[in-house]
């Protein structure tokens, strides 16, 4: 028989890991800078380089010289242990928010007022693909890859592609797969790689730009295989 112990931890013993070290609140829509990996609420991080600050505010390193609002990314994993911690976290920040623009008699836009739950479900429960972005992306910041096969499998009729800086590998794993004639269920039967590292499925090229491909020239150059099952 195992012998379990638990151990409780105080919340003021991890308050400095999440809570904001802007408005030094507890953390609201966690925002990563892709850099040095330091984490703010999205208003914070967002007005803080809005006012010409390219460097992070908590350790000064560089954001980025002329595009800093394209390397932080949204943290979800870290988002999702603040609410845990923190019981009704996001409902009282919507609540302090309607007062707030009551009170200035400003307008509030649907997101705005509606609740974690229905943002989950889909905007006031209807069907979620109603959120889905008319314009596929048409406005994100653009990058230009070179997608080349590094083995037996066949290489691509257009090679270059245009993508949103939020594609994801696993999107392009699922283009790979339907244009290589699999279903595009069977996207995990390949490997895309960045300077022979294996990227991960939930890599965004984003985050490929800023961590993989640093100072190197567009376009960015992926390779792609069969994937190697490890023993």
């Amino acid at each position: 028989m195992e012998l379990q112990i638990e151990r409780k931890v105080k919340l003021r013993d991890i308050n400095e890991q999440i809570v904001c070290g802007l408005c030094m609140g507890y953390l609201i829509d966690a925002t990563t800078i892709l850099e040095c990996l330091h984490t703010f609420c999205k208003s914070c991080i967002v007005l803080y380089i809005q006012n010409d600050e390219k460097t992070c505010p908590k350790c000064g390193t560089i954001i980025h010289h002329s595009y800093p609002l394209q390397h932080i990314s949204f943290d979800r994993t870290m988002q999702d242990i603040v609410e845990k911690l923190v019981p009704n976290l996001y409902e009282k920040e919507r609540q302090r928010k309607i007062k707030f623009y009551k009170e200035k008699n400003l307008p509030m836009t649907d997101e705005q007022l509606s609740s974690k739950k229905q943002k989950r479900n889909g905007r006031n429960g209807s069907d979620a693909s109603k959120l889905t972005n008319d314009n596929f992306h048409r406005d994100d910041d653009q990058v230009e890859i070179f997608l080349q096969s590094r083995s037996s499998l066949r290489g691509l009729k257009r090679p270059y592609l245009q993508c949103s800086v939020h594609t994801t590998i696993k999107t392009l794993k699922k283009f790979l797969a339907k244009n290589l004639g699999e279903n595009m269920d069977q996207f995990s039967k390949f490997d895309i790689l960045c300077n022979k590292e294996i990227l991960g499925k939930d890599h965004t090229l984003l985050f490929i730009l800023a961590t993989r491909w640093r100072a190197k020239e567009l376009p960015l150059n992926l390779e792609y295989r069969p994937r190697i099952a490890l023993l």
